[in-house]
């Protein structure tokens, strides 16, 4: 099985290449330990997506430590990378977003994947469960680890979050991107849209962009990519999500998604001042012995 890895975002909000931001008592990244969770629960090959100026910075570190425990590829996201007759509108700089980045693997993978943010701890669990579920289903693998809303937002600002809507069978049936969620002050948990802030469960079950996939979705994906460039909306900022493009991969294809619940507590470096509660909390992973100190030596 195979682990796409988003790492093409430089992280404005974070400011720098936050993918490469030492968090490990040897210098390790958040992503360091998501491939090294991910081999534990049986991947056996990682595909880093990343912009092409990244490659030799991306080679020097994390390819010299993993690149001799398992099969390492990197592939390019590129703001020109368009069907045949579209163009990037005069002015945009942005990338296309997270589906976008998972199509820049189109022709490196093959068979079913996982597909993860480089700059979100996930833990084992996440991984376990995806792999296990991809494992015995093989027939049909789509699955999503949901978190709970709670055990995934920062002090620190807002997050990103897909509201998952489920079915009786704990499968997918809709999901909902909420680009600004946060606990206000009165310690209900909201996100922000039409300007207003509307309360949402803090147990709502979430994506945070950590999937298990078929092969085919690049296909579906790829006509969904044309849809979404012949949309309205701001020609210079609009992203193509991974969420949305799942959901009508989904709803085009006739599959279900297996929502894989989890109670892991997610750490990410949104934002700088995340950055310490991530550099503690894998100091306690490490003196437990879920991890050893140095993570890659043999």
């Amino acid at each position: 099985m195979t682990l796409l890895v988003m790492a093409a975002g430089m992280g404005s909000r974070y400011g720098g290449l936050k993918q490469l931001d030492p968090i490990g008592p040897n210098g390790e990244f958040i992503l360091d330990y998501t491939v090294y969770d991910a081999m534990k629960a049986g991947f056996d090959k990682v595909v880093f997506v990343i912009k092409e100026e990244n490659l030799e910075i991306f080679k020097e570190t994390v390819g010299n430590r993993i690149g001799n425990k398992i099969e390492t590829a990197y592939c390019f996201q590129d703001l020109y990378d368009l069907p045949e007759g579209y163009t990037v509108p005069e002015g945009r700089t942005k990338q296309w977003g997270t589906a976008h980045a998972v199509l820049a693997a189109r022709n490196e993978i093959k068979g079913c994947f996982a597909a993860v943010n480089s700059d979100d701890f996930y833990g084992r669990e996440s991984f376990k469960i995806l792999a296990d579920y991809m494992k015995s289903n093989e027939d049909a693998p789509s699955c999503m680890a949901g978190f709970v809303l709670k055990n995934t937002l920062t002090e620190n600002g807002t997050v990103s979050r897909g509201q998952c809507y489920l079915d009786g069978d704990g499968n997918l049936t809709d999901i909902t991107e909420r680009t600004k969620i946060m606990r206000l002050e009165n310690g209900n948990t909201a996100y922000f849209e039409n300007d207003q802030w509307i309360d949402i469960d803090e147990n709502t079950i979430v994506s945070m962009n950590c999937w298990g996939l078929p092969e085919e979705f690049f296909s579906y994906a790829e006509k969904s990519l044309v849809e979404f460039l012949e949309e309205g909306g701001d020609e210079l900022k609009k992203e193509f999500y991974l969420p949305t493009a799942v959901k009508k991969y989904l709803a085009t294809s006739g599959n279900s998604a297996k929502v894989l619940k989890t109670e892991a507590k997610w750490f990410g470096v949104t934002y700088k001042e995340d950055r310490e509660g991530v550099v503690n909390h894998i100091k306690a992973a490490v003196e437990s012995g879920l991890y050893p100190e140095d993570l890659w030596k043999d």
